[in-house]
């Protein structure tokens, strides 16, 4: 079963710091711990929110938005795309350094036929 790992952080780390650097070698060797189990399909940090953009469209008519589609106390720092079982993603997203300051969202994935 394919599993998408939704990773909300509260605060990140200046870059440059070295709490950011400590982050970031946590965030990779998480990222190494899923490679090596055979696990990792994909993942990819996002950019902090103020560089977002959210369009809806109304009636036709289209509305952007500055920032993410809701103001809220954690953001959407990156994902992590698992192939495994529902026991071991569980196990990974408490692993997960995330899990620690902010949440790690467990989603499966909806299979389509392409």
């Amino acid at each position: 079963m394919r599993y998408m790992l939704l990773l909300y952080i509260s605060d990140r780390p200046q870059p440059g710091t070295p709490e950011a650097a400590e982050e970031f070698d946590k965030v990779r060797a998480f990222h190494r711990e899923c490679h090596e189990r055979g696990v990792l399909e994909s993942s990819e940090p996002l950019q902090e929110p103020h560089t977002a953009t959210t369009i809806r469209v109304r009636g036709g008519r289209k509305l952007a938005t500055d920032g993410p589609f809701a103001e809220t106390k954690e953001w959407l720092g990156g994902y992590f795309i698992l192939d495994c079982e529902l026991d071991e993603v569980l196990e990974l997203a408490e692993r997960c350094p995330t899990a620690e300051s902010g949440s790690v969202e467990v989603r499966p994935l909806l299979a389509t036929s392409g």
